[in-house]
């Protein structure tokens, strides 16, 4: 059932105003701009998921349930009562970057897991919905609960170093490419001791690739999905692109060498476990 339309456009102002998201709000407009200025977001691409449960008191919660809702094509159990800040369907990061409160989406799980609300400020429908990658996002969300993980956010996007490094048949397998992007910068093995997990082609936006994407999450805390982009999860915002960041960097490190005509030497397998002790100190 819903609210009361006063009540519930009040409501929904308030949470872009609750102080204690307020860091949030300055991290997605960085990101966002970060995403912008490297061309890993052309148009409306890049997306992301940001579990606020914890800042919000369960009478609040309760609130959210009279928002309009949406059938899940699945049930995530685990994510009943959990709200999340997501990217909007058809949002440019550009935009994203000055203005988040026009480009984001409170979206909540309802108590069986089966359905979600929007929360959104206009009761004419025309509010702002969430990415069409949404399934892929509470399964990895969901993922993580049942995990007892830290991480809180899952962010994706069209990292064009990676994505250009997929296009190369030697880098089609998990094995071949962390070996490649740990032995172009010491600061990948420091920073991605577990390497990335490796996705072949799949179609965006499905079941399959939400799967696929689980299975490498297990053991990885970013996935390359094959000519598309890269995912990865994260304490907060930052910490998941900081990742895709020293990603990006071997993997350039790697085109640029290779753009001279030369091989790159890479790391000796000495030098790669000079770096695994130090680091285990």
């Amino acid at each position: 059932m819903i609210g009361n339309i006063d009540d519930l456009l009040n409501f929904t102002k308030d949470l872009f105003q609750k102080k204690e998201l307020k860091p949030v709000f300055l991290q997605v407009a960085g990101v966002a701009q970060y995403l912008w200025n490297r061309g890993w977001a052309e148009r409306n691409a890049g997306n992301f998921s940001i579990n606020l449960t914890g800042f919000f008191h369960e009478r609040e919660l309760d609130r959210f349930s009279t928002y309009p809702f949406f059938p899940l094509s699945k049930e995530y159990p685990e994510l009943s009562r959990t709200i999340f800040l997501v990217s909007g369907t058809g949002t440019r990061m550009r935009d994203m970057a000055d203005n988040p409160a026009e480009n984001l989406c409170f979206v909540y799980i309802s108590d069986s897991g089966s359905a979600f609300h929007i929360i959104g400020d206009n009761h004419d429908g025309d509010y702002v919905k969430p990415t069409s990658e949404l399934i892929t996002h509470l399964a990895i969300q969901q993922q993580l609960l049942q995990k007892k993980s830290p991480e809180k956010v899952v962010l994706h996007a069209h990292v064009t170093e990676l994505i250009a490094l997929t296009q190369l048949a030697p880098f089609k397998s998990e094995e071949a490419v962390n070996s490649l992007l740990w032995g172009m910068h010491p600061e990948t093995l420091l920073f991605v001791p577990d390497g990335v997990g490796f996705v072949p082609y799949t179609l965006a936006g499905t079941e399959h690739i939400a799967m696929e994407t689980l299975s490498k999450l297990e053991n990885h805390k970013a996935v390359l999905w094959e000519k598309h982009g890269c995912l990865a999860i994260g304490n907060t915002l930052h910490d998941a692109f900081d990742t895709l960041d020293i990603l990006a960097k071997s993997a350039k490190i790697y085109l640029l060498c290779k753009s001279t005509g030369m091989e790159p030497e890479g790391l000796t397998p000495a030098q790669l476990q000079e770096i695994r002790q130090t680091s285990d100190k």
